[in-house]
């Protein structure tokens, strides 16, 4: 794998208070107790610090809205009650990333409003500029934003690396299909595989 070779990023999606931290609005939906039973975010934190040490491109994508909400998907399954509930509103505790997979000041941090992080966000402009062939996906969650991303990412021509023991689903069974199935677009590894390199 090379770890430490400048065509490798780390991308990290949705670990952001809202949805994994036991406090947060949207974690009850089992995203905070998977987190609890199988130690995500400090696998996830141990996964920073070795991109870190290896001078990795890190590059963080959180969902948020604007206070007023301009940017949600009113007929979304997803987002459409986000108002309703007052949830992932920006700039607030909600939408900040937790503490075990916080940037640094030196890392990119973006904000999508849809389900994607490639989706109207500068992700693909960055990762060209960084020179990134090779894409390290980790986040929240593994059915929804891990997989969309990867899938994207995979279509965009960059070879994908999915750390399955570093994502986070409502359930083992959404966790387990999702990389069954992103097996076909990417490699799934663990953590240990990554640091072994």
């Amino acid at each position: 794998m090379a770890a430490s070779s400048s065509e490798n990023a780390l991308l990290l999606i949705d670990f952001i208070n809202e949805i994994v931290h036991p406090d947060g609005k949207i974690a009850g939906k089992g995203y905070a107790d998977f987190d609890a039973r199988h130690g995500s975010l400090d696998r996830v934190g141990a996964l920073l610090r070795h991109a870190r040490r290896a001078e990795m491109a890190v590059i963080h994508v959180g969902v948020a809205f604007s206070a007023d909400y301009r940017e949600q998907p009113e007929a979304s399954p997803v987002f459409g009650g986000a108002k309703r509930f007052g949830v992932l509103q920006r700039d607030t505790w909600a939408t900040d990333f937790h503490v075990k997979a916080a940037p640094l000041a030196s890392e990119a941090a973006l904000v999508k409003h849809r389900v994607s992080a490639f989706f109207g966000t500068p992700l693909e402009l960055l990762l060209r500029t960084y020179g990134v062939r090779n894409l390290f996906i980790a986040g929240c969650a593994t059915d929804m934003a891990v997989q969309t991303a990867t899938r994207d990412a995979h279509d965009r021509d960059f070879a994908c690396h999915v750390l399955g023991d570093c994502c986070i689903a409502a359930n083992d069974d959404d966790h387990a299909q999702t990389l069954r199935m992103l097996a076909k677009v990417a490699r799934i590894m663990t953590l240990d595989e990554f640091v072994a390199g």
